[in-house]
């Protein structure tokens, strides 16, 4: 057997973090957009070369990013609005300026908002359309001149196109505007590409889809159905190229007839997470089609077992024409590191179960060449692998019962103790956790790790800077404080490396949002706490001020969702075992006279399901137990906090509402506020803190800006319920910014008491 070979992606963020960098040093005014520009061409060959020595036919150009694939896309058909041209900035600031905002001397503007992308840790920036949008193509197209890059170092690529239809879909309108009112306009850009992009040499052109494997309704069918049909018409009419349409995340179930009625040269499916891909190719697929088969996953570090992957394409290849089946990735590579050859630290017998991006393309190479030795190689991989269990932890497991799930007394009676208790004024105002990890911050880590100060060193240091961020908030005028977290590194990351189970690497970075990278742990085992991982922080932080102190946790759902799980274990098993891990740490900082304890669980949605009818059976009935598992054994008294950031929860609130916390805060800022609505349609009794400004810009709101942020939430919510704070971490910001924005965000909290105490 010899098929071809698909790639959909490949990161992007450099493999040192070369972009971040070189963006954070353009954003600073420190380097030229000439050699920015630089940066992200050795970016863009070193990937396009990779693929080219590993012989994968189908190389993606368009996936790069200076942000976003989404605002690539609205800059190539002009859907930018009139509030960031008008700041009469060049076209790569005007950029960054929709990506996160600007104030300045040409103006002031908030960034367009971010939601997470489908079920993954990115974040995509959201179009904005309203009257005032032209959809037209943008001169000096990015696609054509990434295919022309390309071409001159000998790669003809197939550019990669983010659909109309899931453009469209996950845009949001204004001015009554709607999908359908852009799709002419959009077709005409893209076939006027096409043309460009044949031109200049390409065989191939991609659409990109994922948006088909969400429920699609008939109306949305009806637009799709539409969208291609005149794409497809018009691109064979006018020029030769073959047209490739891509999906991911997923199955189409609802669209698969039409996707293969409508002319496509090849279809791509994911068969990793489309559970019904297999099926719906063995009811038929078209005659003269390549099938692009994403056999080898795009989102997590686990070498593949090429028995499974040669099993699925020998069944596909009892339906699809011969030579017809191209070995692909389930979705791009953008959501796994770069190599393996970068983790020295690593023993190779551990490594040798991972493939990052480079060891999957390799894994393309040997399942679509059928290589002996490469086979024989991995049977024997999956033969040695051990999968290391706790009898403790799987005892534990066992033994729970319903009132492990449940805390005692209900929320009503506890609201009533916890408000006498604290005695707090209307609308308490506070901070989601982390604030400003400067230079310094972070090189007294990176001595510690190297061992180049002590233990004690270490301490002192952070010790002193805990001690200056109370201050800090007592001269602001904060009702809760926070401790800063100085001594965390990535709000997973910390304590994972505080547990058994979890591996950790030195450089497996992946791209989060524009310039923010994670390092996501490794689940390889089960998980325990081995001792307390945050106590003498939060307690040392108490004994600083007479006010309240938040302890601040990360929520095993989150830890999970932002970590790569194992293969081997069901997620709700290892979502539990870490739930248990981090109530020992709630009781202990309990125990230790902390009254209120934050427990994050910014990534709940991370997981959850592209289609409505899996989200309680396959997700939120072992997610959502797994919160109240962490929590059920407080005391009434014992405030319990939660923070969920840039996703969509207008759909899931009753389920948030019933992981039975007493405190939630929310992104709010980038939606518009819009998730008050459901908030109050749900009744929804936790006590809440929509954020009322953007941490993600470098902007300063004003007091006028926030208060009318609160306004609006006292429409919505009940001002005993209200809290007043950021929308997430402050941990990326600057010291400066971050305490002007929180001062008037305190102006505004002590003008509206005023307000309406009359």
């Amino acid at each position: 057997m010899t098929a071809q070979t698909s790639v959909i992606g490949f990161p992007r963020i450099g493999k040192n973090r070369e972009l971040k960098f070189a963006s954070e040093k353009f954003f600073k005014g420190e380097i030229t957009e000439a050699e920015l520009q630089d940066t992200a061409k050795a970016i863009r060959r070193y990937g396009w070369e990779k693929q080219r020595e590993a012989g994968i036919g189908f190389v993606a150009s368009n996936d790069f990013s200076f942000y976003d694939n989404m605002l690539d896309t609205a800059f190539l058909l002009g859907a930018v609005p009139e509030r960031y041209t008008a700041l009469n900035l060049n076209p790569i600031e005007t950029y960054f300026a929709a990506a996160h905002g600007y104030q300045g001397a040409k103006g002031d503007v908030k960034a367009l908002p971010m939601k997470k992308w489908f079920n993954t840790n990115y974040h995509y920036i959201v179009p904005e359309l309203g009257a005032a949008t032209k959809i037209a193509l943008a001169e000096n197209a990015k696609p054509v001149a990434e295919f022309v890059e390309a071409k001159k170092l000998g790669i003809n690529t197939v550019p990669n196109l983010i659909g109309i239809y899931t453009f469209l879909r996950l845009s949001t309108y204004t001015d009554n505007k709607k999908a359908a009112d852009f799709a002419a306009d959009a077709v005409s850009a893209y076939v006027q590409l096409a043309e460009n992009l044949a031109k200049s040499g390409a065989e191939w052109i991609s659409f990109s889809e994922p948006a088909l494997v969400f429920d699609v309704q008939a109306d949305e069918k009806q637009l799709f159905k539409s969208i291609y049909s005149e794409i497809v018409a018009q691109i064979k009419r006018k020029t030769s190229l073959k047209i490739a349409l891509q999906t991911y995340f997923g199955d189409i179930r609802d669209v698969y007839a039409d996707v293969c009625s409508l002319g496509f040269d090849a279809i791509g499916l994911d068969f990793v997470e489309g559970k019904k891909s297999l099926e719906l190719v063995k009811s038929g697929f078209p005659k003269n089609t390549l099938l692009l088969a994403g056999i080898v996953n795009g989102k997590n570090i686990w070498r593949a077992n090429y028995a499974d992957k040669l099993a699925i394409i020998k069944e596909l290849a009892n339906v699809v024409d011969a030579g017809g089946i191209v070995v692909s990735t389930s979705c791009s590579l953008l959501h796994v590191p770069y190599t393996t050859a970068s983790e020295a630290a690593l023993s190779d017998d551990i490594k040798k179960h991972f493939a990052f991006a480079e060891e999957k393309l390799t894994e393309l190479a040997d399942i679509a060449s059928g290589n002996a030795s490469a086979l024989a190689a991995n049977r024997e991989l999956f033969a040695t692998r051990r999968t290391v269990e706790s009898a403790a932890v799987q005892k534990a497991l066992a033994s729970l019962t319903d009132a492990d799930f449940v805390r005692l007394p209900a929320f009503a009676e506890r609201e009533k103790i916890q408000h006498e208790r604290f005695a707090l004024p209307l609308f308490p105002t506070t901070t989601i956790g982390s604030f400003p990890q400067t230079k310094e911050v972070r090189a007294n880590r990176a001595l510690f790790k190297k061992g180049s100060i002590s233990k004690e060193q270490y301490i002192e240091f952070n010790k002193k800077k805990i001690a200056e961020c109370i201050a800090t908030q007592e001269e602001i005028g904060l009702d809760v404080l926070v401790h800063g977290e100085f001594e965390r590194n990535d709000m997973v990351e910390y304590f994972g490396g505080l547990m058994d189970g979890f591996l950790f690497t030195q450089n497996a970075w992946v791209q989060s949002y524009g310039t923010r990278c994670v390092k996501p742990p490794v689940v390889w085992a089960d998980v325990t706490r081995r001792q307390s991982m945050t106590v003498d922080w939060i307690v040392y932080a108490q004994s600083c001020t007479k006010k309240t102190v938040k302890g601040m946790l990360t929520g095993p759902v989150t830890i999970l969702n932002w970590s790569f799980p194992r293969e081997d274990v069901s997620l709700k098993e290892q979502a539990w075992q870490i739930a248990l891990a981090i109530r020992d740490e709630v009781i202990d900082l309990e125990k230790n006279g902390i009254r209120i304890i934050q427990i994050d669980e910014a990534a709940l949605r991370e997981k959850l399901p592209l289609r409505r009818s899996d989200w309680h059976t396959e997700y939120l009935d072992w997610a959502i137990p797994a919160f109240r598992l962490v929590h059920a054994k407080v005391k009434p008294e014992t405030q319990i906090h939660t923070h969920m950031c840039y996703s969509e929860f207008n759909d899931i609130i009753s389920d948030i509402d019933a992981m039975d916390a007493d405190v939630i805060t929310f992104e709010a800022s980038r939606s518009d506020l819009k998730i008050l609505d459901a908030l109050k349609a749900s009744n929804f009794k936790t006590e809440v803190g929509p954020g009322v400004y953007d941490i993600h810009s470098p902007r300063v709101p004003s007091v006028a800006e926030i208060s009318d942020a609160l306004h609006k939430m006292l429409t919505k919510v009940p001002q005993y319920k209200l809290w007043v704070n950021p929308d997430c971490g402050l941990k990326t910001r600057g010291e400066t910014e971050t305490k002007a924005s929180l001062k008037n965000l305190v102006e505004a909290a002590k003008q509206l008491r005023k307000e309406v105490k009359g």
